[in-house]
């Protein structure tokens, strides 16, 4: 099948048409992949070089081509959203519907199955399966739990980005730092998470949306989705704006959704008695986040909070995702840029890291 393999960190990721893929395993299921998102995960991916070779892509949809052993809840057909975290179902974090901590959902960051093997070889030898989806593929096999059916009239070109952006944005909001109606919220950075941020707090009730970002497109985007106040911070003074709109107090919220230990720092700056931090996004490896005057932080209550994949349980979250896009209150057409072919995939890669859009989706398998 046609594939886009990365094999080494420092050359562009090479479109192929000889990737193997297994039959689905038990508890398994077979995907033909219609549409994945470009996420800035796949970028960290590439720039950190490690797991190679490997099949990017995790924010995906497409259709069931076969079920593996024991799986019932699906067949051959059936449109459905993936989930790069895909819970075991059986051990104590799922029993509590917390699948981020699932040991099984979190083997996603080594690129294979939790005992080392992968669906994808070429010529025998074995090719990791990025992110726990592989979606830059025409097929991929995941595990059951993280193929999530949906209506069979859902456009999945515009779905897939529920995959990684608007679960881990919205869940953000929603389920990580549970936003009170009427509170003030900043967002930090508006690509696709913190566009997803920006409509879950809408969602939610906040009174003052407050954005900062320096890409004027993505401002005016985020203005369109909810956003209350836009600034660009290399121009404005983001403290004044903050403590101008909330009087004084500080904002309730801040979301950092461009993957930034500085960020984070400005988020505990600006956030009042009682505020929550939540980092969304992911800083490189070397960031470091640090807390000045630590009982003043204490004595005034702040929370820092981490969210992985916005706390999302694939199998609520995502049905509720859908209902919220049915009943016109989040916008999923809306963060989708342009759209491309799989042999255009590097032109997207670039495109993300020239912040240029807010998100591209690839189209992967061609039309049956």
């Amino acid at each position: 099948m046609r594939a886009a393999v990365l094999t080494a960190r420092d050359r562009p990721l090479d479109i192929i048409d000889d990737l193997q893929v297994e039959s689905p395993r038990p508890g398994e299921v077979l995907v033909r992949v219609l549409h994945s998102g470009i996420c800035h995960s796949d970028l960290t991916v590439i720039d950190a070089g490690h797991g190679l070779p490997v099949v990017l892509g995790h924010e995906a949809a497409g259709e069931i081509a076969e079920v593996g052993e024991g799986v019932a809840h699906l067949r051959a057909g059936d449109k459905v959203v993936l989930a790069p975290l895909a819970p075991c179902g059986e051990c104590g974090a799922c029993a509590r519907h917390a699948g981020t901590e699932c040991a099984q959902a979190l083997a996603f960051v080594h690129h294979l199955r939790p005992d080392g093997t992968s669906p994808f070889s070429l010529g025998g030898d074995l090719v990791h399966r990025g992110l726990g989806v592989g979606a830059f593929a025409e097929y991929t096999v995941v595990p059951a739990s993280g193929a999530i059916k949906v209506p069979d009239d859902t456009p999945l070109d515009v779905a897939c980005v529920i995959g990684c952006a608007v679960q881990t944005g919205v869940g953000a909001v929603l389920n990580t730092a549970e936003v009170r109606v009427g509170s003030s919220v900043l967002v930090l950075g508006a690509g696709g998470v913190g566009q997803a941020v920006v409509q879950g707090a809408r969602i939610a009730g906040a009174e003052h949306v407050i954005v900062s970002e320096p890409v004027e497109e993505r401002r005016a985007h985020a203005l369109a989705m909810g956003a209350t106040t836009a600034i660009d911070p290399t121009s404005t003074d983001l403290r004044e704006v903050v403590m101008d709109l909330t009087g004084g107090a500080g904002a309730d919220y801040a979301f950092e959704a461009a993957g930034s230990g500085n960020l984070v720092q400005t988020g505990i700056e600006l956030t009042g008695v009682g505020g929550t931090v939540v980092m969304v996004g992911a800083p490189p490896i070397e960031d470091a986040v640090t807390i000045d005057a630590a009982v003043i932080f204490m004595t005034m209550g702040k929370r820092i909070l981490s969210s992985l994949l916005g706390g999302c349980w694939p199998a609520r979250d995502i049905p509720r995702l859908i209902g919220f896009w049915r009943e016109g209150q989040l916008d999923l057409g809306g963060l989708v840029s342009r759209r491309l072919d799989l042999t255009e995939i590097n032109e997207g890669i670039r495109l993300l890291r020239e912040t240029d859009g807010v998100r591209t989706v690839v189209d992967v398998a061609p039309a049956p």
